[in-house]
């Protein structure tokens, strides 16, 4: 992919996502998602403040915050959400392709 911030490292990770079967881009906009990556229509990965956040079962997600991957992600509602992880830039390019691929096969009902 690529060094630099979230939004040019999102880019390229869409880049290698989309063609995949039933992921489609971002579609801009505003909201909750608007700049978000789907699979058959629901969010899988997004970026939000800086970091890349990707959906995936709870217990795994309780996993990669104990080993200190990332945080549960909090969309600024003062509401946790239990199944989202929020993946700092500190974590490297292939980092943040597999743990979106985990959450593509997660979301997608591969997983």
């Amino acid at each position: 992919m690529t060094d630099g911030t979230a939004g040019s490292r999102f880019q390229a990770l869409t880049a290698h996502l989309v063609g995949l079967s039933g992921v489609t881009p971002p579609e801009g906009g505003r909201g909750f998602g608007a700049g978000a990556l789907k699979v058959d229509g629901r969010i899988f990965a997004m970026v939000s403040g800086g970091t890349l956040v990707v959906k995936l079962p709870r217990t795994r997600v309780d996993e990669l915050v104990e080993d200190r991957t990332g945080t549960r992600f909090e969309p600024g509602t003062g509401r946790v959400m239990r199944e989202w992880l929020a993946l700092g830039t500190d974590a490297d390019d292939a980092r943040w392709l597999a743990l979106a691929r985990e959450a593509l096969a997660f979301v997608g009902g591969h997983g």
